[in-house]
């Protein structure tokens, strides 16, 4: 799917969801972790004005209540300003102790909403910034999206070298952009871990190999990134975070989930949409199929503990 301008942006999932399990992991690691952590989520804050149909009151953290994060990848390095070629969604639930991570892919064909037509959902935020990409996908979905993170991949080498680099088992031995990959176990530095999720065309799998080692990638990174060894980079975690990523959560809310949530953040389960390939006047778009669309919309609505009363468009 896509050109190969567009490789590798899915990656921009890791530096969001490295802040999302130092907040329900990091716990209060001192004054000095904690000041640092404080001056990146003020550097990175960013509000949206909008209000969800979908919930009557917005979300309580303080109250335990589950809640959903759409995170945003965009590489502004490529000259590529708007489309967020990585959309994820996360559904937090507290009372389950667990996180259900959903990847839409971008080529997906669905209504943008405050344009009124059909297009591939990562044009959304190109049309009308984060507030139609939520929107775009709060509709595709069937359910409130409560916050935003937006990543710029330009964090992402940073972040996999300050949590000390990843190690994965490989399954296919390939060799990408000069650097072989053998069959077992690698340690993987930024640039290669980066070039290690990026390979699609010579995997018989497609883009489901690619989404595996997309996915191992991301629970090394948490399962470091979470770890007592990575204390001593936290100002780097920090730095890269607060340069390359923007949310509105505020410090406060951050806290929140950090205190109510912790144990959730241990338990991330993997969700897939699929859908048939087609082009329609020579466009490629990925067509899910209704029953599908419905299928993850009743799984995502249960993790949010809602009822299925609202009505798919």
């Amino acid at each position: 799917m896509g050109s190969n301008n567009n490789k590798g942006k899915k990656w921009l999932k890791v530096t969001g969801i490295i802040l999302l399990v130092l907040l329900i992991a990091g716990g209060a690691y001192g004054y000095t972790v904690y000041n640092s952590f404080r001056n990146a989520v003020e550097t990175m804050h960013e509000p949206v004005e909008r209000k969800t149909e979908k919930r009557e009151e917005p979300v309580e953290l303080v109250e335990k209540e589950p809640f959903s994060v759409l995170m945003l990848g965009e590489d502004s390095r490529r000259g590529e300003k708007g489309r967020t070629d990585t959309i994820i969604v996360l559904t937090v639930n507290p009372n389950t102790n667990s996180v259900k991570m959903l990847s839409i892919p971008r080529d997906t064909r669905t209504e943008i909403i405050g344009k009124g037509f059909d297009d591939k959902i990562n044009h959304a935020h190109a049309f009308g910034g984060v507030e139609m990409a939520m929107d775009t996908v709060e509709n595709f979905l069937d359910i409130p999206i409560d916050y935003y993170m937006k990543v710029n991949m330009a964090g992402f080498r940073d972040i996999v070298d300050a949590v000390g680099g990843v190690t994965v088992t490989n399954s296919l031995d390939f060799t990408y952009e000069n650097v072989h990959f053998p069959v077992g176990q690698l340690t993987l530095n930024g640039e290669d871990a980066l070039k290690y999720s990026r390979m699609r065309y010579d995997d018989p799998n497609g883009d489901f190999g690619r989404n595996t080692r997309q996915r191992q990638i991301i629970e090394q990174v948490i399962k470091e990134g979470a770890s007592l060894s990575s204390l001593t980079n936290f100002s780097d975690i920090f730095q890269a975070i607060g340069t390359n990523v923007k949310t509105n959560l505020t410090f406060d809310q951050m806290m929140d989930i950090q205190k109510n949530y912790k144990t959730a953040g241990s338990n991330i389960q993997q969700m897939e949409i699929k859908g048939q390939g087609t082009k329609i006047n020579r466009i490629y778009y990925l067509l899910v199929p209704e029953d599908e669309r419905l299928r993850v919309q009743n799984e995502l609505k249960a993790q949010l503990e809602l009822t299925n009363t609202t009505a798919s468009k």
